[in-house]
Formats: structure tokens, sequence, C-alpha cells
């Protein structure tokens, strides 16, 4: 028997963590003659040729995919074509999309013949010593036309009887590995699957240290933890970071997604021991609104969560959430939102947008309260009582303007003045309306691009001083990396001499032509390293000497 276990991930750099723990898992759990199981993995880009010609080749007798939102769409055009080529294998599914609505996609997908709900690992197991026979607990099956469940499986207790997922670390400049220490979520926030498993499982500590020293041994760039809320249990995960802190090897990242109003006093002061690259944060606020927090079951407090969000040390990289389509949320309401989040000031600000998935509090809510949203993945919404399609389709253009200008950390001090002279949602509105006049949001644009239109945009407002901001703009455009030629909105005051004093002054000439090539010489009206964001008072420029790392 041969069994492949199919991985399609949304680009390269992503590994998926549930195939390679279901393969280590079942090698640890069964053994018999003639008994294979692999994985492959691919990307939602590839050509769907290729991805049937890498599944086909293993001439497996079960081909079990990994699905999720993204991949759900390539997975369901590739189910009929895998039939006409292995006409005798079993194909079957599991994971987060495909499980949370088995009905729906067998119904859907008649070359499909069963879904493992739930955790995969010891149903798969299961599922093997039964012949692939699927009648067992844990999968919805076909059968004579009709869709049966053999019952519901108990998740596994004990998680130290999962093997480490990544015995092999290849490659680990350019993969993200994911890595969990702990099932399940106590928190029943009402658009999340995560709710619907309430029973939390951890880890034993001493795995999880094990596990890490794994990652750290062989340089990995960025571990994420996909515990759905890392700090449930304080003497726990501050005995995980306290690990971190102590063994970390200067270059592995690693990524918690948090509930940042449950950070304790004794966690605020270890997190002021964390040094800068080791750590990044993802916090959830998703709208500030107590009518919508408390509609979608969350916490309320949203100046309590403030105030701990200000705590976290800046060494901690800050990615916060908002999320756009919540009950009781219209573009105002959602305005003092963004406010409310960045005025935190996060590293990243990730605007999305409300999924109303299957099997969740929301879809039911949505159903009854007039929501409309997308039939098939993503399943996005466009409409909801208090927004209106063209409300949504706004915010998206909000949405590539913060990923333009704040997300990206290209206009770091122009964005730092700018929204310091004026509230971020009002800044970003203008963005949008004056963007839509030059179509702006029609197509994807590069960096040069938003330089160009933000110079415009400079020149003609009255929100800040546009002189102080055009200077500003100057340094962030200029920081970026040598130029080859400047453009016309750019006034590029330069003499060679003056360059050259400069990099005298700033520790002399070692070889000529690298050092020019690595520098630029530019002068200002302002001290753009400074935070006071004055023009300088007798109206002179004064010179500057930027230096550009050798991959600029």
């Amino acid at each position: 028997m041969k069994i492949l276990l199919v991985a399609i991930n949304a680009s390269y750099s992503h590994t998926n963590l549930a195939v390679r723990s279901i393969k280590y898992f079942i090698e640890e759990h069964y053994s018999a003659p003639d008994f294979s199981i692999d994985f492959k993995e691919f990307t939602i880009n590839q050509p769907v040729g290729d991805i049937l010609r890498g599944i086909s080749e293993t001439k497996a007798d079960a081909v079990l995919f990994s699905t999720y939102i993204w991949n759900a769409e390539v997975v369901c055009k590739i189910i009929p074509d895998i039939k006409k080529i292995l006409p005798n294998s079993k194909i079957g599914a599991g994971g987060p999309e495909f499980g949370y609505w088995p009905e729906g996609y067998l119904n859907k997908n008649p070359d499909l013949d069963f879904i493992i709900v739930g955790e995969g690992e010891v149903t798969s197991l299961e599922l093997i010593k039964n012949n692939l026979n699927p009648k067992i607990p844990g999968i919805y099956y076909r059968e004579d036309e009709k869709i049966f469940f053999g019952g519901i499986r108990e998740p596994l207790c004990d998680l130290s009887e999962l093997p480490f997922a990544y015995p092999d670390l290849s490659d680990p400049d350019n993969r993200l590995y994911y890595y969990e220490s702990n099932r399940g979520c106590p928190f029943s926030c009402s658009y999340c699957m995560s709710s619907l498993d309430r029973k939390v499982r951890f880890m034993p500590l001493e795995r999880v240290y094990s596990d890490l020293q794994r990652f750290l041994d062989a340089n990995v760039r960025i571990v994420k933890f996909v515990d759905r809320t890392f700090n449930l249990n304080e003497e726990r995960y501050l005995k995980i970071w306290e690990y971190i802190l102590a063994h970390h090897n200067g270059k592995t990242m690693f990524h918690f997604e948090i509930e940042a109003e449950y950070l304790t006093p004794k966690a605020l002061e270890l997190l002021q021991k964390v040094p800068a690259h080791v750590m990044q944060f993802e916090i959830g606020v998703q709208s500030s609104n107590a009518e919508t927090l408390k509609a979608i079951s969350r916490s309320p407090n949203v100046a309590a969560l403030a105030e701990i969000v200000r705590h976290i040390p800046r060494t901690i990289h800050q990615h916060l959430d908002l999320i756009a389509g919540l009950p009781y949320e219209d573009l105002h309401t959602f305005g003092k939102s963004f406010d409310f989040v960045m005025d935190l000031r996060p590293d990243a600000l990730q605007l999305g947008f409300l999924k109303v998935l299957h099997g969740t509090k929301m879809e039911e809510y949505a159903k009854e309260n007039g929501w409309k949203w997308m039939e098939n993945p993503a399943y996005e919404t466009f409409s909801t009582p208090y927004m209106s399609y063209e409300d949504m389709n706004y915010l998206k253009d909000v949405e590539t303007a913060v990923d333009a200008y704040y997300n990206s950390g290209h206009f770091g001090r122009t964005m730092k003045y700018i929204l310091g002279k004026v509230s971020p949602w009002t800044f970003f509105c203008n963005v949008v309306d004056e963007g839509r006049k030059e179509g702006a949001f029609e197509n994807l644009h590069r960096e040069q691009f938003w330089f160009e239109f933000l110079a415009k945009l400079i020149a003609n407002t009255s929100l800040f001083d546009g002189k102080v901001a055009y200077e500003l703009l100057r340094y962030d455009f200029v920081s970026q990396g040598k130029k080859g030629n400047f453009p016309d909105w750019y006034t590029h005051y330069y003499t060679k001499e003056e360059h050259r004093r400069l990099l005298m002054e700033n520790g002399g000439i070692t070889n000529s032509r690298l050092d020019y090539a690595n520098s630029e010489y530019e002068e200002f009206l302002l001290d753009p390293a400074s935070n006071d964001f004055e023009l300088f008072a007798d109206g002179m420029r004064r010179p500057v000497l930027i230096r550009y790392s050798r991959h600029s």
C-alpha cells in the first residue's frame, strides 16, 4: 500500500505542517511489508499539469489532500483529473477547509471518496489499518451515491505522541517553518473556526525545548507558532520565552499569535529583555467598537489592550489586525478603529476582510442578518447591513494604500511626520480619494509610482506642511538604495566634491569606486534623522551622507 499526502501551499517559502505530522506519526505507529507513506508539496502558482504529473508519478493507492481556503479551488480542479490518471486510487481530503464542510465538498466533487474531519494523525492511521476502508470514526464517506459519517473521534490528548515534523531542516534561509506547542482554543470568537475546538492540549515543555533547539541548531530564519493563542498559561509560555532568550542563535525569528490583554506584568517585564530580531507578535485587535466586539464574543476592554500593547518593547515586531465587515461597524466606526490601532504605531497593520466560514457562529449570524459574501473560498464579505459593497471596495483601496505607504517600510520618515499631524484614517482616505482620480488602484504599481503619487499629494495638501513632508519624502526615496537616475518629482542637490568631503569626514575613502557606489550625497532643509521635523531657521540646506549596504 502506497499513500501520498499532498500539500498545495500559497508559496514556495511555506511548509505544510499537517502532511509532515501525519506522515511521521504513521511511520512511528505502523509498518507492514510493501507499505509506504510520503508527501509532496506544490504551490497554487504552479501549472495544474505539473501538479498532476507529480502526483501521478507516485502511483499511490490513496491520495490525501491538505486543504485550506487558499488551495481549495485548485484541489477541486484537479481531483477529477487524478481519478482519470489514477482510476484505482482512493482520493481523500482533510484540513480546515474540506473538514468543516464535508458534505458540501463531497456533493460538489463526485470523484472525492472521503473527507477526514478534525485532527488527521489518528484517523489517517486507523484508515490505513482498515485497508483504506473509510467506515471509521472521523470520516465522511460516499457509498451508493449517499454520504455517511463514521462518528466523532476524540482529538489526540497527549501531544507528546506527535513526532517532530521537520527531521530534515533543509533550506533554512528560504522556508517558513510552522510549529505548534498546543492545540485548541478556549475563546469563542464567532468568526473563527478555532472556536469550534475548545479542548486545549499542550505539548510537554521538555519536548518543546527539544524541538526549538533543533530549529536553533539548524539556524532557520523564521519559526511561526500556529498555536491559536500562545499566551494561555503564564507559567508555561514564560518558560518557553525564557528558553528562547537563553539559547538564541542570533538569527532565528519566532512568531507568536497572542491575546495582548492577557499578558501579565510578569510577562511584560520579561519582554523588556528581548533583543531585536528574536520575536514578532501578531495581535488581533479586530475592532475598537464595544458593540462590535460584544457581538463577536471578544473582550470590549480595548483601553486595557492598548495600554498593554504600549508596554511591549519596540524590539519586538508588532503586527496588529483589523477586520472589516463585522457587525455594527460602518465606515465611520471603522475609521475610529483604524485610528485606534494606528495610534499604537504597529510595525504593520493588516486590514483583513471578514470571511464567513462554514461551521462558525458567524455563518449562522450572517445568514440571519443580511450579510452577503462569496459562495466559494475565500468567503469574503461583499456587504453587511452597515457597509455596502462600495464601502468594502473603498476599504480594499485603503488596504492597498496602507501596504504601500505604511507596511512596506519605504516611507518611514515621511509617514512618521504625516501621521503625527493628521489622523491616519483622514490621510489614507485622502490617498484613496485622490488616487482613484488617477486610477491608482486599478493595477498593481511599483514602489516608484507610490513615491511620485505622494509627491503630487504633498504638493497640493493643506493637511500638513508640504515642504517638510517633501524633504522627508526625498530622504526616504534616496535611502532605499543607489539611484541610476532621479525621477522628475525629485530635486537632487549634488556635487562630487561635497560627496568626497563627507566621505573623508566619515571614515575616509578606502576604495573610491565602491565608496561612491555605496553612498549618496544629498542636501536637505531639515535634519531628516531628527524627530522634531523642523525646517532649519536660516532656510539653508545642510549636507547629509547616506550609506548603503553592499546589497542595496
